[in-house]
């Protein structure tokens, strides 16, 4: 019997959203309006009252955080060059230069000694990323942003409902861990709706702000820097872009926000079978590395990608073979991601094989593999016992 296509991902789109949809396409108005403050207001509360403005993208998100935060021509902003190319892209187009450092090889995310000793005088922002859900470690985040003046911009469009665990700070909730919601805590906080994201509104974004002046700020930047207009005429202070969300796309993020608990239990609990499967299977003593278990490290996942680091060198045919198997065994993976500072664009900034040593390793070897709610116990032995097969034929 031939099994259906396992794509790595699937949006979890129900006949609730489907309706806010219909009816909102029914009203009459279909572009920023009621829904889309209703949804801003739902966010809100979710991050524990601060303000926030939704976008029609997370890469908008960054660049209007950057320009709130002042930053410009001559700055540098400290980054990982394990994310999707837009956190980069977005300090290039303010006129800023990325400056990347290198990874922790557990976590995978901004080793923070290497920020630390990457801060030169032009270092005016901190930007990092919640790889795969998983929360960078935001008391020593802040303590170095604190002690040298800076702003920090996290690209947390992984990681909604993540959250992180202060020392001596822990809440219990029916036995589990709770700590602060990634959003509810720290500086500027971006988050991304796209179409794989754990919450989606197909395409969107939001920004989380310190006060009620930045976001209105952002409010204006978002729809051309326009200030006033009607019948007193248009008045502009600076120019800015177009990227409202619409009442469509916020129709469908309300209708998941509702979900937003019972989507990331079942992420977790996907997650776990894949953790004890792949323990139990000797992968590790073959040299592939599985992701950092829930809360060794003081933040709590959101599983939003299940990541494993293949020994890509050893492996006959490198990465691309493993993901050739798989996909003829009826199952989809993604590369999330290769290094970025070794992509043509950056090379030609200066950038070089082997500066980052880490980050390059993971990014020849990780490979994403299925993870969503929708998903079962036999998909997920599925992935496992293939992935196991084509790792065991590959390697040399």
């Amino acid at each position: 019997m031939t099994l259906p296509f396992l794509p790595f991902t699937r949006p979890e789109i129900d006949e609730s959203a489907i309706a806010a949809v219909a009816d909102v396409l029914r009203s009459g108005w279909i572009t920023t309006g009621p829904r889309a403050q209703a949804f801003e207001a739902a966010l809100s509360s979710l991050f524990g009252g601060r303000p926030v403005r939704c976008f029609s993208n997370g890469t908008a998100t960054l660049e209007v955080a950057l320009r709130i935060a002042g930053i410009g021509p001559g700055d540098e902003v400290i980054t990982t060059p394990l994310t999707w190319v837009a956190t980069a892209n977005v300090i290039v187009a303010v006129g800023a230069t990325p400056v990347f450092v290198d990874v922790d090889p557990v976590t995978r995310n901004l080793d923070l000694d290497a920020v630390e000793a990457a801060i030169t005088p032009r270092t005016r922002a901190l930007m990092p990323v919640h790889l795969a859900g998983l929360p960078v470690d935001m008391d020593r985040l802040a303590a170095i942003a604190r002690r040298h003046s800076l702003r920090v911009i996290e690209d947390a469009a992984q990681a909604i409902d993540a959250r992180w665990v202060s020392p001596g700070s822990v809440g219990r909730v029916r036995g589990v861990e709770e700590g602060q919601r990634i959003g509810a805590i720290g500086d500027l906080v971006s988050f991304s709706f796209q179409a794989n994201k754990n919450l989606t509104c197909a395409e969107g974004g939001c920004l989380v702000f310190n006060t009620e002046e930045e976001a209105a700020r952002a409010e204006r930047l978002r729809l051309q820097g326009i200030v006033r207009s009607g019948w007193d005429g248009l008045e502009m202070d600076e120019p800015g872009g177009k990227s409202n969300l619409s009442d469509v796309h916020a129709a469908i993020g309300l209708a998941q926000l509702d979900r937003l608990p019972e989507i990331t239990a079942r992420r977790a609990q996907w997650a776990a079978q894949y953790l004890e499967r792949l323990n139990a299977s000797g992968l590790q003593d073959l040299g592939v590395e599985l992701p950092t278990p829930l809360a060794s490290v003081g933040g709590i996942t959101n599983w939003h990608l299940f990541q494993v680091v293949l020994p890509a060198e050893r492996l006959s045919g490198g990465r691309a073979a493993v993901m050739r198997h798989l996909k003829e065994a009826g199952i989809g993976t993604g590369v999330h991601y290769p290094a970025v500072h070794l992509l043509n664009f950056y090379r030609r900034q200066g950038w070089r094989p082997g500066q980052l040593p880490i980050a390059e390793r993971i990014g020849r070897g990780t490979l994403t593999l299925p993870l969503f709610p929708a998903m079962s116990e036999a998909d997920v032995e599925r992935v496992c016992q293939q992935l196991d097969h084509a790792c065991r034929l590959l390697l040399s």
